[in-house]
């Protein structure tokens, strides 16, 4: 369940786009009372659904802190990000900002890791799961430099999707394409970390 509150944001985000785009003249009038004029009707549905991703962000925080009384740094900074690209997008009725969102997100990630790493000497990774597994700090290392090397990549895989494929195909590959390869990425380290927790405890 934790997992799909997560994606609460790029789920509502893929539903909204599918439901504008479904409804054209709804969608566009829609967009054009809210976001002024000099919006087209293609433009209407990436706009609708910039918006409810980021209400539906500010949810998740209102969710969060009535829980928990404390909120996740991850998610803060999640919020900053859909409210300065998805801003830009609704204010300048540029879809290109928001593209770049999970771009921005991603190397963010992958620069505190990296940089925790070579500047700190801290292993992020580590300190989040040591707790639960015991691994030689060769691996640990490994580990942080593969999570590191996945988000970079994402984010470039991200770009490219956007700039060579149609709008859709985008928004498709934003919740399947992504939700799969950090499926596929988090089996495959699955597998490669049994084989050394099997090693220690032997």
């Amino acid at each position: 369940m934790k997992f799909l509150f997560d994606l609460l944001p790029v789920i509502l985000f893929f539903v909204a786009y599918k439901l504008a785009g479904a409804q054209p003249d709804a969608s566009h009038q829609l967009a054009t009372q809210w976001l002024g004029d000099g919006i087209g009707p293609t433009q209407a549905p990436i706009l609708i659904a910039t918006a409810v991703a980021i209400i539906a962000t500010f949810a998740q925080i209102a969710i969060v802190w009535g829980k928990h009384r404390k909120v996740d740094t991850m998610l803060w900074v999640s919020l900053a990000i859909i409210v300065v690209f998805g801003g830009a997008t609704l204010f300048f009725h540029n879809p290109t900002f928001i593209k770049w969102k999970p771009t921005a997100l991603y190397w963010l990630f992958g620069a505190v890791l990296l940089g925790s790493a070579l500047l700190f000497r801290r292993n992020l990774i580590r300190k989040m799961l040591e707790a639960q597994i015991q691994l030689p700090d060769a691996v640990w290392e490994r580990l942080n430099m593969a999570w590191a090397a996945f988000f970079v990549s994402m984010g470039l895989l991200n770009i490219y999707i956007a700039y060579s494929f149609s709008e859709e195909a985008w928004v498709n590959f934003k919740l399947f394409g992504g939700m799969g390869l950090m499926l596929v990425f988090v089996l495959g380290q699955g597998f490669y970390l049994s084989r050394h927790i099997e090693e220690e405890k032997n």
